[in-house]
């Protein structure tokens, strides 16, 4: 009989009894899998969609399956918070369902489902006579996932995949691992992940690439040092730690004894070669860096102690464009799996077709005094330090002497801030070296590792708030505000009243400042020395006073200042 071309397996071929998963230490098998698919199915909501909130990754695995056969798509949201689930209702409405493995875990407005940890058949039951080991087929065109990522406003932004989408993106990774392992498979490698299974990279090359391409995969999710070292002790080898850069520096510094590993993956930001090789020496497996985003999934590898170079995946092509936002080129991924050519909001420099050097993230370029570099370029620097531990640079608003000055704030407690200088002098040009290195105990990231740009702004902010540092920032008026109508004719001006209000939004950017005034400060003295025409660019100067409580404010206007005052916690007589 031919296959149906429009259906494609839930799960790769494999042996039925042998383990797909492994829960401490116990292994879990394809059969048990698809008979607590087979049971969970028909109790899912007959509409709607699946909130897939299960942090256990075969319980995940076992939800999203489940969810597939009866013909729901998974949404995959970053966290549980109350505010993101109130987003996915806002924008899905309220046909969803969510499926947790926390009976603690609470969904307010949203019917939730708790997955039991059922025992399934034990290895060569066929469960009462049912053939428990039949895979069954899934329409390759269903959606399958939403990946939903936090954008600059913090609501989720849905990336839809279909189940050939995934497929196909899991097939090429596959066939590439198995090359550079020399092996005919990855039948009876177990991967153990310290990444979400809700992220793309969690997703794809932890349960993803087990059910698809043969491996078997931890349930947890290991974060601190020791809880990894004991999840890859728990498995039988060969075995892969799948991690990311932060992660994977965290567990090296650790100093604890390691189980040797045969592979090592790691993704979400280039990895340095000094840091690659290290794990390969401490880990005895070969290190793989995948790269990829949430909108195009994984499309390319290298091993980054032999090149710098990265190679697609299968039969992926890249090629440049002109008409990026900041008239910079474009750089287009497409072919194999990809439904559509999809742009990376990466700089590229391209070898050929399929083989590229990776820059930075095109809103991480800066320039300092004429000179070009990214914020990549710089913290990779930064962190190859010995005794740095973590490591970002920031660029602030603030411009001095009509130069923008970095910030280096790194995890460093056994180095001065002189010896971080000196060692950045002989790595960096000299107009990206900084002028400050501020030590901070540790930085806001996220579960993957990674910094957002958003995070590390504010956390900046603060860091530099709470030592008494003058804060600044940037406001651009926009040239059609609605004020310049009837302030004034032919001379239009910004009312002072919406200055200062643009000063106490910025107070509210800065918590160390918010906290330090509360959330209804009083304006103790006010001066408005120039007007604000449309389009001007407001640098915002906050001055935290060493006493009192209060914070000196003045708003710029190309140099000139144009207002001056104080805002103090407490009512005081007007000057």
């Amino acid at each position: 009989m031919t296959p149906n071309p429009g259906l494609l397996p839930l799960l790769a071929e494999r042996d039925p009894d042998a383990p797909l998963a492994w829960r401490a230490g116990v292994p879990l098998s394809t059969r048990q899998f698809l008979a607590d698919v087979a049971r969970l199915a028909p109790q899912l909501p007959a509409q709607g969609a699946a909130v897939n909130l299960c942090s256990d990754r075969y319980d995940f695995i076992v939800g999203m399956a489940a969810a597939l056969v009866r013909g729901h798509a998974s949404l995959l949201p970053p966290d549980a918070r109350a505010d993101t689930l109130s987003r996915l209702r806002e924008s899905h409405g309220d046909g969803l369902f969510a499926l947790v493995d926390d009976p603690a875990l609470q969904t307010p407005g949203m019917a939730r489902l708790v997955i039991e940890k059922a025992a399934g058949p034990a290895p060569g039951d066929a469960g009462g006579g049912a053939d428990t080991a039949a895979v069954p087929m899934i329409d390759a065109e269903r959606h399958a996932a939403s990946l939903l990522t936090s954008g600059s406003t913090g609501a989720p932004q849905p990336h839809a995949k279909t189940w050939r989408t995934l497929t196909g993106d899991v097939a090429v990774a596959v066939e590439r691992l198995c090359r550079v392992l020399d092996l005919p498979s990855l039948a009876g490698l177990t991967l153990v992940a310290t990444v979400p299974v809700q992220h793309s990279y969690g997703l794809e090359s932890s349960v993803l690439l087990a059910m698809l391409g043969g491996a078997a995969f931890d349930s947890g999710r290991p974060f601190f040092p020791a809880d990894v070292a004991q999840a890859l002790a728990s498995v039988p080898r060969p075995r892969a730690l799948v991690t990311t850069p932060f992660h994977l520096k965290t567990l090296l510094l650790s100093g604890i004894a390691l189980p040797e590993v045969d592979l090592i993956l790691s993704a979400t930001a280039p990895l340095s070669p000094q840091l690659a090789a290290q794990a390969e020496q401490a880990l005895h497996g070969v290190l793989l860096e995948i790269y990829g985003s949430t909108e195009s999934g994984q499309v390319a590898m290298r091993r980054t102690t032999e090149t710098e170079v990265w190679e697609t995946f299968g039969e992926i092509r890249v090629h440049a464009e002109p008409g990026g936002e900041d008239g910079n080129e474009r750089f287009i991924f497409s072919g194999d799996f990809l439904p559509e050519p999809t742009p990376m909001a990466d700089v590229l420099e391209l070898l050929d077709e399929r083989r590229f050097r990776l820059f930075g993230r095109a809103n991480d370029l800066i320039h300092v005094a004429g000179r070009r570099s990214s914020l990549a370029h710089l913290n990779y620097h930064l962190n190859s330090i010995p005794g740095v531990d973590d490591g970002a640079f920031w660029l602030p608003d603030e411009v001095a002497d009509g130069v923008v000055r970095p910030i280096a704030f790194v995890v460093a407690p056994e180095l001065t801030a002189a010896v971080i200088v000196a060692a950045l002098r002989q790595r960096l040009e000299p107009v990206f070296v900084p002028r400050r290195v501020v030590h901070v105990k540790s930085f806001p990231r996220e579960g993957t590792g990674k910094l957002t740009v958003r995070a590390l702004r504010e956390f900046a902010l603060a860091q530099l708030a709470e030592d008494g540092t003058p804060v600044r920032l940037l406001h651009t008026v926009p040239v059609d505000h609605p004020a310049f109508a009837g302030h004034f004719p032919g001379q239009p001006l910004l009312p002072g009243a919406l200055v200062l209000a643009e000063v106490q939004e910025a107070i509210r950017r800065v918590p160390a400042l918010l906290a330090r005034l509360g959330a209804h400060p009083t304006l103790a003295a006010a001066k408005f020395l120039a007007p604000v025409r449309p389009g001007a660019v407001l640098a915002i100067e906050l001055n935290p006073e060493a006493s009192g409580g209060g914070v000196r404010f003045d708003v710029r206007c190309d140099g000139v200042v144009a207002v001056t005052g104080r805002w103090t916690p407490v009512a005081e007589s007007p000057r």
